[in-house]
């Protein structure tokens, strides 16, 4: 799926899972005419009939579906472009135009694997279909149009194909002997084998891949073999089938099967490799060519095929609805500055004043702790009074390309400290030793002992005179 970005300033649309379940949808019959790449390779020319279908209403949020159903208009077909052993892979990429309300573009795309072996020429499978999908966020009306090209490539799978030497797509030079029935202990590929003494007798194939391997014997009699790859010394350019790396002499004789050569890297292409027998009475041979075709990260530009629009299909408008259109600016009365100084009298709500409350429905309230009440019995001096800004910040986000709008209210509050003031005298509060106490005080305290003295004397005496009494009646 391709990623989706459209133009105006404040819209996007982003990719999306799938079309709304039982959404009203319109389609358009488009025809493309194909040429170039795997068109070439096939029918030459290849005719498309597509239909392309968008839903025509939409709630905002709601996946915009586009969906291509991809078929061939008659009997012409693209073609594989060369032998594939191992298939290949179609691609088809579209284009849908965006228009109205937003200004952008999808590209529905879609593959299809494709079974090998496949000689060249053979007819290609396109997709079912392909698609791409967005997500609208606000209201508004789009017109979906299909795009002027459509693109179809091929790409081959990754393999290694082995090349016998009698191969008929392999040319030799004069002086070649083909040699079959070899011996199973010789290991030879699929048990023959091309064998020439003659100097400069050479051998070509013509591959289609990545890199190519020289696959002969290791032999003590052999000869060495010069190598080119398209017209050029290739690297190494010679290799000699008698000698080890190090350069002593092999002890095999006819030990068949050997990879002698390789080179990889080339760019996915077709190429050519030549070999060229050096020296006269020394063996020269062949035995099998070993073709590789890495995985390919983007399809060859030559088998490209470029399609055309061949109609005039028209284009399918798109209603999204459920958004509000309606864009919330900043007030100049409800965005004061914040530097402005606030109100000298303390509000008893201390809540901001708002001439549409309803649109800072997500803006924050003042703290009840922030706004003590004032004591009934002491009202306090304005110069008392010290305020602190509180800065509430509404996001207002409407469907309109504007910029969001940021609505700042500065709120005027007391703190909450004492409103009276406390002059103490003495104790906790100050630190402050009491003052001492008065002459009067010293009274009272004697006064309360000789008080307490005389209730003393004066319980004795009861005492007393209740004993004489009992003793009296005794």
């Amino acid at each position: 799926m391709a990623a989706l970005a459209l133009g105006l300033a404040g819209t996007a649309f982003v990719v999306g899972p799938s079309m709304t379940a039982g959404a009203a949808t319109a389609t358009l019959v488009v025809d493309y005419t194909c040429n170039n790449g795997i068109a070439g390779t096939g029918s030459g020319t290849v005719n498309l009939r597509t239909r392309l279908t968008v839903p025509t209403t939409l709630n905002v949020g709601d996946p915009l579906n586009v969906e291509w159903k991809l078929n061939y208009k008659d009997a012409t077909r693209f073609g594989s472009p060369a032998y594939m052993p191992k298939g290949g892979r179609i691609d088809v990429t579209g284009r849908a135009n965006i228009s109205g309300s937003w200004i952008g573009q999808l590209q529905p795309k879609g593959t299809v694997e494709q079974s090998g072996p496949l000689d060249k020429g053979v007819p290609l499978n396109l997709p079912v279909g392909i698609s791409d999908f967005g997500h609208t966020d606000r209201a508004g009306t789009v017109t979906v149009r299909p795009g002027n090209t459509l693109f179809v490539d091929f790409r081959p799978a990754a393999s290694e194909v082995m090349v016998n030497d009698d191969d008929p797509a392999i040319t030799y030079s004069g002086g070649w002997e083909d040699l079959n029935d070899r011996p199973s202990e010789d290991n030879d590929y699929h048990l023959d084998l091309h064998r020439t003494t003659d100097k400069d007798a050479w051998a070509s194939y013509t591959f289609t891949g990545t890199g190519i391997e020289y696959v002969a014997q290791k032999d003590r009699d052999a000869g060495p073999i010069d190598i080119a790859i398209d017209g050029q010394a290739a690297t190494p350019p010679r290799v000699d089938p008698s000698r080890n790396p190090d350069g002593t002499l092999v002890n095999d004789a006819h030990k068949g099967g050997e990879t002698l050569w390789k080179f990889h890297g080339l760019k996915y292409a077709q190429h050519t490799i030549t070999i060229k027998n050096v020296q006269d009475a020394k063996a020269g041979q062949l035995d099998a060519f070993r073709v590789i075709t890495r995985d390919l990260v983007n399809p060859p530009k030559e088998y490209r095929a470029e399609c055309t629009l061949a109609n005039a299909p028209g284009a399918i408008q798109v209603e999204i609805g459920g958004g509000d259109d309606n864009t919330a600016s900043p007030s100049p009365d409800s965005s004061p500055d914040a530097s402005a100084s606030p109100s000298s009298s303390p509000s008893p709500s201390a809540s901001p004043t708002d001439e549409d409350p309803g649109d800072e429905s997500p803006s924050p309230s003042p703290s009840p702790s922030a706004t003590p009440s004032p004591s009934p019995s002491a009202s306090p001096s304005p110069a008392a009074v010290q305020t602190q800004h509180y800065i509430v910040t509404a996001v207002v986000t409407q469907g309109s390309p504007s910029p969001t709008a940021t609505r700042t209210v500065t709120l005027t509050a007391t703190p909450s400290v004492a409103q009276v003031a406390i002059t103490p005298q003495g104790g906790a509060q100050t630190g402050e030793a009491p003052e001492r106490v008065s002459s009067s005080g010293m009274l009272l305290i004697g006064s309360g002992g000789a008080l307490l003295l005389i209730g003393m004397l004066s319980g004795v005496a009861m005492l007393r005179r209740r004993a004489a009494h009992s003793g009296e009646r005794g």
